[in-house]
């Protein structure tokens, strides 16, 4: 058995928050030393790095499962199944949900749990999970459900990323500036191997050597903060890290989907940093000894940032709907799809839609 994507829906925050909202923040940096750097100049190489102008945070009065079950509810209504004939749910994210103003993460019960009472699913076998796995987080629910249909566990899954980052960040550190919120849904359907669509291959890796804390939990910068813990990465040996390891990982997804470089139309890349992600694929086009093509990676991380687990799948559903500018895709095309984050963690997915 296969597996293809028959919905996708999103939920794209309505709070805007451009750049210049952070001018009045004042930056320590991880020595808890202040930067004495002006703001301005602060945001203006940010943005040159990072691509990001502006990014979206989840209103007050909205939890991380609000978001999933908004993207949930529009996968289903667009792949047209009933809710009753769904096996499973599977939810990615990092920090469940968080209130405003809260010191805890709260997921009990799961957020896959919240999102099928608030679908309103009844049938006691659609099996409900949450994963975490960092930003891949969604591509890795993908996997499971593909392993799940391959292994006649079920014929269709709800597989949503969704993430409220704007709780966990550190008003005073710089990387703060790159997290949003949002999320993205699919809905996926077992297929017969003979029919010429679906997944081609997967590839999932996990780095912990050296790696394993890269991304982590820990204090704020403010040597005056009260106590509470925020996102913190170390942003040189994340980026160094995805150079070396993520085109080999997209390389061997390819290699083992049967498919050709020149085949591939799009890739849809974790929306991380926008240098990052073009050095990537450019070392991922030089293991072909191929250029780049034009407009082969869609970014989305100018208007969005970086909501984690939601960037991949909510791409995509920007551009199966005909509403990312300058980006189509079309019956038979071959895409990648790939995300590296904390853990460290790789994974990709070949797909011909």
């Amino acid at each position: 058995m296969n597996l293809e994507i028959i919905g996708t829906g999103r939920c794209i925050p309505e709070m805007r928050v451009k750049n210049e909202d952070f001018l009045s923040h004042i930056f320590f940096d991880a020595k808890q030393q202040r930067i004495e750097t002006d703001p301005q100049t602060i945001i203006e190489k940010f943005e040159s790095i990072t691509g990001i102008s502006e990014r979206r945070y989840a209103l007050p009065e909205q939890q991380t499962s609000d978001l999933a079950t908004i993207a949930a509810k529009e996968a289903i209504m667009s792949s047209g199944v009933d809710i009753e004939s769904i096996d499973g749910i599977i939810v990615a994210h990092n920090f469940g949900d968080v209130p405003v103003d809260k010191l805890q993460s709260d997921i009990l019960p799961s957020l896959a749990t919240r999102v099928k009472h608030s679908i309103g699913i009844k049938d006691p076998n659609c099996v409900a999970f949450d994963i975490l796995y960092g930003c891949p987080g969604w591509i890795q629910g993908l996997i499971l459900a593909y392993n799940y249909i391959k292994a006649e566990q079920g014929k269709i899954y709800l597989v949503v990323g969704a993430e409220s980052l704007s709780r966990k960040l550190d008003p005073h550190d710089r990387d703060s500036m790159i997290f949003s919120d949002g999320a993205g849904a699919t809905v996926v359907r077992a297929i017969s191997d003979d029919e010429p669509q679906g997944v081609l291959s997967t590839c999932s890796q996990t780095y912990t050597e050296t790696e394993a804390y890269y991304l982590n939990y820990d204090k704020s910068n403010n040597p005056d903060s009260d106590g509470r813990r925020f996102i913190k990465m170390q942003g040189h040996r994340i980026f160094e890290f995805a150079l070396t390891k993520v085109p080999g990982a997209m390389q061997k997804c390819l290699d083992d989907s049967g498919a050709s470089i020149d085949e591939v139309k799009k890739i849809l890349i974790h929306q991380a940093n926008e240098k990052m992600d073009e050095a990537i694929v450019k070392r991922f086009y030089r293991l072909y000894k191929k250029p780049v093509p034009e407009g082969i990676m869609p970014m989305s991380i100018k208007m969005l940032g970086n909501s984690s687990v939601a960037t991949v799948p909510t791409l995509l559903d920007l551009i199966l709907k005909g509403e990312f500018e300058g980006h189509e895709l079309n019956k038979g095309d071959v895409i990648l799809l790939a995300s590296v984050g904390a853990g460290m963690s790789i994974n990709a997915i070949t797909y011909r839609v």
